[in-house]
């Protein structure tokens, strides 16, 4: 039986009593309806999960009881940071999800010349906080035990600027690249660019190749913001991550 997973993103454990956060509180009262002494599981995203139960329930706060801390990852070992540019409507909400369950280590949202949706100062600040939720909630869904981060939103150029990290290959999604992903040799670290609706725009695509990425292409059809990225990240833990297995 698979038990309710929560994050916690306060710091958990052993045996620790501890009062879950309000929406974590009404999702499980409210939605699951459970009962004191229902079993969870609660992870705080550093790591490993714990056992745990409801110890108590007053009106809206519940809390619980930790018992012992389980070391199981969920973790691929192609670590592979997703850049993706700024997509209309809940596409990004979409894409965070969807990526996270596909084993993604990181989200760079960025800015590109084509992106419609434009955000800046407070609202910026707000959309990443609440894709850091979406990250986080995948998580609950999925079975993973570390979250992962949602850097601040940045220009692509800004963020191209930067120099590259070492041992990490960089690859973005083009429809006339003369190769694809087969071609490549593996890597344990990837760096993923997809460009929002319309793609990257030519001068960002020179920005990209300066900054040591690579364009490939994935079939004969031209695929939307929202599929690109998936299916890269798909097919990229096929033939060096974890859907090997």
């Amino acid at each position: 039986m698979n038990l309710p997973r929560f994050y916690c993103r306060e710091a958990l454990s052993p045996g620790a009593h501890v009062e879950l956060p309000e929406p974590v509180a009404r999702h499980a009262v409210r939605v699951l309806r459970m009962p004191p002494g229902a079993p969870m599981v609660l992870f705080d995203g550093r790591g490993g999960e714990y056992l745990a139960h409801i110890e108590r329930i007053e009106r809206d706060r519940v809390f619980a009881e930790l018992a012992g801390w389980n070391d199981i990852e969920r973790e691929s070992p192609l670590a592979i940071t997703l850049v993706q540019a700024l997509q209309a409507g809940e596409k990004m909400d979409f894409t965070i999800q969807k990526a996270v369950e596909l084993g993604v280590r990181d989200f760079v949202p960025v800015e590109s010349r084509r992106s419609v949706m434009r955000l800046a100062g407070e609202r910026a600040a707000k959309r990443v906080a609440h894709w850091q939720g979406v990250s986080a909630s995948a998580c609950e869904q999925c079975g993973r035990n570390q979250v992962p981060l949602v850097a601040p939103l940045e220009r692509l150029d800004q963020w191209l600027a930067r120099p590259a990290p070492a041992d990490t290959l960089r690859l973005m999604l083009a429809p006339d690249a003369p190769g694809t992903l087969a071609d490549i040799a593996p890597a344990q670290k990837v760096q993923l660019l997809i460009g929002a609706e319309g793609g990257l725009d030519p001068q960002e695509v020179i920005a990209a190749q300066q900054s040591g990425f690579v364009a490939v292409r994935m079939g004969p059809r031209v695929l939307r913001t929202e599929t690109a990225g998936l299916a890269a990240l798909a097919v990229l833990q096929a033939l060096w991550g974890d859907f090997r297995g």
